[in-house]
């Protein structure tokens, strides 16, 4: 294996790394229970209602039957699994980007926050993101067989393939206009019927042909689940109306909040992206235009659909990447009799940099309206302002060249380490699961404690777990109904009084009927962050509230609290009952 297969091996490993520790270290949120549930009854021989995401459903069904049950992390693996093998995706396009700009997107891709919080939840997104990816990519080295079945594959990504192939077609429509429009203006023909055209029709109308049939294959058979459930093609073609729908149900997620999240966990890639950008149409690279055409399409989509959240930037996350990687490839060319000096002005940057982010992060703990936040801030801007002119001295003194190279080499080096903190933040590769942008909703804050409380009842009153039958009384929560997944579980809207289930769960105003029988005890469950903050803020205290949140990952929230009913009879010392 050569060097570049040595590298883009080390990406596998430091993105596999990154997916499956701790995978399932957290419990499953409503959306993603909602569809592992699916899966789970899928793997049990039932017949349940498929969701419009079938490609997760699909193959997360056969993992759980093979493993004989379900886990937190077996429900996450598939989605893990996909997003480790998207790095091997820029090897495909080494003649289209350069071999180094392939090499530095494979570790973008494994690395960047947004595809590592994709890659970590329980979903379709990052399957769509990368069976689109590989078909494209086959595709692009004739293998066409391949190119089918991924793309067969990518179809079955429900709701998440329907905007990578509006922002595919609308891109490569601007990309065509734009190459047409050029050739006019440079005075080219434009043929519509050319020799050339002709000549490639034949092999285009065989390479469909190649393509076609493999593709079919997997629809029926990976949409059937190797024929165990027919109704998979169904929920594939359920995810066109469910697309529609969020064009017409509005999010409670600010469009301002989804372009603040580049600078909050991308600000490497953003700021090499937007130079990329901005040096690509100057000079007219068709890499850089047609990626930035990707880029900002996919953006205004996501802003523009009413139904919005931050994990579905993961189509504008990719060509950010690549832009990235290809602006930072420029910058290699590092001469052997300049090391010394552009290594000397990299540490001087960081050094500076490294100062300004400690005295920035002390303004977590002072407000900005007081004496010691005005100075702590002006401080901040100060050594900024220090690390400007300290390289246009080296600039003028030495030679521009060193001066942007070390600058720049200093810049990458300390947003890089704040990037992988974010990329393991976005994960949930903390201590302490935190609020983040990228969460696919709220956590169930003690689920671990309340499985444990339920689990020691029953092995009191059966003898083993999992036994005692429980009845959820008005709360509509997938994530408990996937905690609860081995108990026999009744949902209803209201207790029949002439019932006495062993075990209740109620909202927080509960039942006071519960009360004479019964013991209760209360729960922490959906943990909602409020990114917004109450309306009353002031700007400072604004200000504040960000900034601990991006500091510390400090942010209030709203509690959710269930209780949990106990029969008396199940508890050791409860009084014997009398004999009839």
């Amino acid at each position: 294996m050569n060097r570049e297969g040595w590298l883009y091996g080390l990406a596998f490993l430091l993105a596999l790394a990154l997916r499956l520790i701790q995978l399932g270290a957290w419990p499953l949120t409503d959306v993603e229970a909602s569809s592992a549930l699916q899966a789970f009854h899928l793997a049990q021989g039932l017949k349940p209602a498929l969701g419009p995401q079938p490609a997760y459903l699909l193959l997360t069904a056969p993992v759980f039957f093979a493993y004989g049950g379900a886990t937190d992390f077996l429900a996450r693996l598939v989605p893990a699994l996909a997003g480790s093998f998207l790095v091997f995706v820029p090897s495909f396009f080494q003649q289209r980007i350069g071999p180094r700009p392939a090499i530095l997107l494979a570790f973008f891709l494994a690395l960047d926050a947004g595809l590592l919080a994709l890659s970590r939840q329980a979903g379709s997104s990052i399957l769509a993101i990368t069976f689109v990816l590989f078909a494209w990519a086959f595709w692009e080295h004739r293998q066409l067989p391949l190119a089918g079945v991924f793309a067969g594959l990518a179809l079955l990504g429900g709701t998440s393939i329907l905007p990578g192939l509006i922002v595919f077609g609308i891109a490569f429509a601007i990309w065509r206009a734009m190459g047409r429009k050029r050739k006019v203006h440079e005075g080219q023909d434009v043929p519509d019927d050319s020799a050339g055209d002709r000549d490639r029709a034949p092999r285009a109308a065989g390479d469909w042909k190649s393509a076609l049939t493999p593709l079919l294959i997997t629809l029926v058979v990976f949409g059937t689940c190797f024929f165990l459930a027919p109704r998979g093609l169904g929920a594939a073609l359920q995810s066109l109306p469910a697309y529609f729908r969020g064009w017409l149900t509005p999010s409670d997620v600010p469009a301002g909040l989804l372009l603040a999240s580049f600078l909050f966990y991308q600000p490497l890639t953003l700021l090499l992206g937007s130079t990329a950008i901005i040096r690509g149409w100057r000079s007219g690279a068709p890499a850089a235009i047609g990626l930035s055409l990707w880029f900002l399409v996919a953006l205004l989509l996501v802003v523009l659909y009413p139904a919005h959240q931050v994990t579905d930037l993961g189509w504008a996350v990719v060509p950010l990447c690549a832009l990235a990687a290809l602006e930072l490839a420029r910058h290699f060319d590092v001469q052997a009799d300049e090391r010394t000096e552009v290594a000397g002005v990299a540490l001087l940057s960081i050094l500076i940099l490294v100062f300004a982010w400690l005295d920035f992060s002390g303004l977590s703990w002072i407000p900005l309206s007081s004496h010691d936040g005005t100075w702590r801030a002006w401080l901040f801007v100060v050594a900024l302002i220090l690390l400007v002119v300290s390289l246009v001295l080296v600039g003028f003194g030495w030679s521009p060249r060193v001066a942007r190279l070390g600058g720049l080499w200093g810049s990458v080096i300390v947003l890089a380490i704040y990037s992988l903190s974010a990329s393991l933040s976005a994960g949930g590769l903390r201590a302490a699961h935190t609020p983040e942008l990228w969460s696919p909703g709220a956590y169930p804050a003690q689920a671990d404690l309340l499985m444990s409380t339920i689990s020691d009842l029953s092995d009191w009153d059966r003898g083993y777990v999992d036994s005692l039958p429980i009845t959820i009384v008005n709360i509509d929560s997938p994530a408990l109904l996937w905690v609860l997944r081995d108990y026999p579980v009744q949902v209803v809207n209201a207790l029949d009084v002439t019932s006495a289930p062993p075990i209740v769960i109620t909202t927080v105003e509960g039942d006071p009927s519960l009360q004479a029988a019964y013991r209760g005890q209360d729960f922490a469950w959906r943990q909602q962050p409020l990114w917004e903050g109450p309306p009353f803020l002031s700007w400072y205290d604004w200000s504040t509230h960000w900034l601990r949140w991006l500091l510390l990952r400090d942010l209030p929230q709203t509690p959710e609290t269930i209780l949990l009913w106990a029969r008396d009879d199940l508890f050791l010392d409860a009084a014997p009952q009398p004999s009839p």
